[in-house]
């Protein structure tokens, strides 16, 4: 262990595979010094593995439904987190409200993103007119409230959970665009960005081959401390009824159909709040981290 570690910390790399494994080697071990990210880290993992095997983990189905056991009290035997108005086990239906709060976010984070690194290197690299009327489109986009605008998209494409996330992912890029055009007029001018083009490069290899992997690092981190974003405007969606569907266990359709019993049946509400606002907490807590670890402008610790 102790000669894999030198290997991994060697100043002097012999090969690309090394200094690449010790980068990451390097970042791991300064994430481990933070413990709020090791924190989220541990939360956000916790989603996956339970995402992942929701039906060996669940006690009971989250769809059976048993009217004799409604309105049980967290603590019940057989019911850990109690029961909805239907009997069915909140635990169960919060765990498989898991498996959709992944599939949200993992579908807003691999198309916002990448739309707004299409426009915001697109747009500072070539500058003149192409970066003016991107910026423009841009700015309209952020003009509008990122819930609002949602829900009017929704309006328009209907309830789904398919649409939701063309509405999140919709109203999501414009800050992606903003900070990769930021981060590419650093780098367009630069004496590297020079020679390639001197070498006969085109521009799409030069913006897809050198300025996008410039502007990854920021983006990640921008993903994950947007992720808490994403899940809370999905929940809107749900509690109000235009994201998910009934009976699909999502968090924020669960809370919706919990609030008219939220002063005596408290828990039929709040067990799923309370699973959004640690999940939330996770993916910022991380985003906090990975901001240390891969900003290069900040000094190793």
């Amino acid at each position: 262990m102790t000669a894999l570690h030198a290997w991994l910390s060697d100043p002097n790399p012999s090969s690309r595979r090394q200094a690449k494994l010790g980068q990451i080697w390097l970042a791991w071990l300064r994430i481990r010094r933070n413990r709020l990210a090791m924190v989220g880290l541990v939360i956000v993992g916790l989603l996956l593995v339970v995402a992942a095997f929701a039906p060996w983990i669940a006690p009971h189905d989250p769809y059976v439904q048993d009217l004799s056991r409604r309105l049980l009290p967290p603590g019940t035997p057989g019911n850990l987190l109690g029961t909805d108005d239907f009997g069915r086990d909140i635990l169960s239906r919060i765990i498989y409200g898991a498996r959709i709060t992944l599939y949200t976010i993992g579908l807003v984070a691999v198309t916002a993103p990448v739309l707004g690194l299409l426009v915001g290197t697109v747009a500072g690299y070539f500058g003149g007119w192409i970066d003016a009327v991107l910026m423009r489109v841009t700015d309209i986009f952020l003009a509008f409230p990122r819930l609002i605008l949602a829900l009017a998209l929704v309006a328009v494409l209907g309830p789904g959970i398919e649409n939701a996330v063309l509405a999140i992912a919709l109203t999501a890029w414009p800050p992606y665009a903003r900070l990769a055009r930021a981060e590419t007029l650093t780098v367009r001018s630069s004496d590297y960005i020079a020679a390639i083009r001197l070498q006969g490069a085109s521009s799409a290899r030069i913006i897809a081959g050198h300025v996008v992997p410039m502007c990854l690092p920021s983006v990640i981190i921008r993903v994950t401390l947007d992720m808490a974003g994403v899940i809370l405007i999905a929940a809107g969606l749900g509690f109000l009824g235009l994201g998910v569907q009934p009976p699909l266990p999502e968090w924020g359709l669960m809370i919706s159909s919990g609030r008219k019993f939220l002063f005596e049946q408290w828990w039929v509400a709040t067990m799923p709040g309370l699973a959004i606002l640690i999940v939330s907490l996770g993916f910022n807590l991380l985003g906090d981290g990975l901001r240390d670890v891969l900003d290069p402008k900040s000094a190793p610790k």
